[in-house]
């Protein structure tokens, strides 16, 4: 799939610009499989990087304006910008349109110089489908920065915390670390087991041929800027939670303790086929008890992602099923036998959703031109 969206975006380079670009940065999206909503309450999350990309590809120009333009549809206001070399006596500010912020905020947090560029942009990432395509912007930003200047970090983790700063100071979301992370730390064949407080991390094979890992994403679109997440107290300290928190406590501390299980099941377990069964067990567990906690203690699902779990649970085979992201629209994952492929999406009976299958893929890389 990624060879696709590169062919997209060369495409539009070379129609708006009129020329071959030269480098190019790839970062995938992610769907999370456990612990939605307490990445930024200090807790674990087990995501895995999917298929789907954003790629950005370019060149260098000479002069002191950098132009970009995408194809990415859904996008507010033009599909295209461009801004002067940022400078001490000039930085860059937020504004409109608001794709722009994820780049300008990468620009801005990059710490290197970089020569004045033009660029364009493609994703197969779905905008507001809670698959992280805001983080898969810019860390495709960031690796192709890292191509245009010549400073390739070597720190991974500074380079997820530089993407979440840019997101934290221009787009105006106080995300937690782990869409970042796993777009830089994602690997083919393992989820990515993070414990967000101390950023420590281990790759969990999750390749069973018998399990598929089906997305189904409902269409309707979320809005995470601004302040629509619940923020708790780190959940490490002692203090009781006050009253009108309790129900959002509940559910962050079952995530807490699910994840908890699976990093020390990881530590017990040293064969790799073990492994990925105690994962199964603990995803399906996931699955089918917290999506309650999800929605009723959080309160971040809708109507059309209950359904979209209703009627994937009615099929023989499923494991399991619930939201999976930001909530309030968005997408649901659902673990299943993969011979029932066939029967889930059709039997769902939901015509606006779409659906695809993907296993944990690579995180951030450079395009080959």
């Amino acid at each position: 799939m990624a060879g696709r969206v590169v062919q997209e975006s060369t495409e539009l380079f070379v129609k708006r610009f009129g020329s071959k670009p030269e480098i190019g940065g790839c970062a995938p999206g992610r769907v999370n499989l456990i612990g939605e909503h307490t990445d930024y309450n200090e807790g674990f999350v087990f995501p895995m990087a999917l298929d789907l990309v954003t790629v950005i590809v370019g060149a260098k120009v000479d002069g002191e304006t950098c132009k970009i333009v995408t194809s990415a549809e859904g996008t507010d206001g033009p599909d295209n910008i461009e801004f002067p070399l940022p400078s001490p006596a000039k930085p860059l500010s937020p504004g409109n349109p608001s794709w722009a912020n994820y780049i300008k905020g990468v620009i801005a947090n990059f710490g290197s110089p970089i020569p004045a560029f033009n660029a364009a942009i493609a994703t197969s990432v779905p905008l507001g489908g809670g698959l992280s395509s805001s983080a898969s912007l810019e860390v495709a930003m960031f690796t192709f920065l890292e191509q245009l200047s010549g400073h390739v970090r070597k720190d991974l983790k500074a380079k997820a915390l530089a993407c979440q700063k840019a997101e934290h100071e221009f787009a105006g979301m106080p995300c937690g670390i782990m869409d970042q992370f796993i777009s830089v730390m994602g690997k083919k064949g393992n989820a990515l087991l993070l414990d967000c407080r101390s950023m420590d991390y281990k790759l969990i094979p999750l390749a069973d041929p018998d399990l598929a890992i089906l997305v189904s994403n409902s269409n309707v679109h979320h809005k995470l800027t601004g302040n629509n997440n619940y923020p708790l107290p780190p959940l490490g300290l002692s203090q009781p939670p006050l009253p009108p928190l309790q129900r959002r406590v509940r559910y962050a501390l079952t995530l807490v303790l699910l994840t908890n299980i699976t990093r020390r099941e990881m530590t017990i377990s040293k064969k790799i086929t073990v492994r990925s069964k105690v994962v199964i067990a603990i995803l399906v567990t996931t699955l089918i008890f917290v999506f309650p906690l999800f929605r009723d203690d959080y309160e971040v699902s809708c109507t059309e992602l209950d359904t979209l779990v209703r009627l994937a649970l009615e099929v023989e085979g499923v494991y399991g099923s619930r939201m999976t992201g930001g909530g309030f629209g968005g997408c649901t994952v659902t673990l299943l036998k993969r011979a029932q492929l066939k029967s889930v999406s059709p039997h769902q009976g939901y015509q606006e959703a779409t659906f695809f299958v993907s296993s944990p893929a690579d995180g951030a890389r450079p395009v080959n031109i």
